[in-house]
């Protein structure tokens, strides 16, 4: 017997095809139990109103959310410096250095 033969029966467990082999010499063998068969369903993300319902009560808070935005500002601009630094040190390793 083949793994294509038989494409329902499947890991409970990986959902990983399983292949049904015969047990050479024992003809009485026990009956194999017969588990159900259960689909993989896709992941879903919630619903956005159930995620932004935790957050209907709230008051926005100017004074935080400024601070906030000045630090995220803060750290980008950092981070553009950080960048714009190290692509200059790459152009100048980049240059071959002119002999005299």
């Amino acid at each position: 017997m083949s793994r294509d033969t038989h494409p329902g029966v499947q890991c409970p467990h990986c959902q990983s095809h399983l292949a049904l082999v015969p047990v050479p010499g024992n003809t009485a063998a026990a009956p194999v139990p017969v588990l159900p068969l259960t689909l993989k369903e896709e992941w879903q993300p919630p619903p956005v109103a159930e995620v932004l319902a935790v957050y209907a009560g709230r008051a926005k808070d100017t004074a935080t959310a400024t601070r906030g935005a000045a630090k995220v500002r803060e750290s980008l601009n950092r981070a553009r410096a950080a960048a714009a630094q190290r692509r200059a040190a790459q152009k100048t390793a980049r240059r071959t250095p002119k002999s005299a």
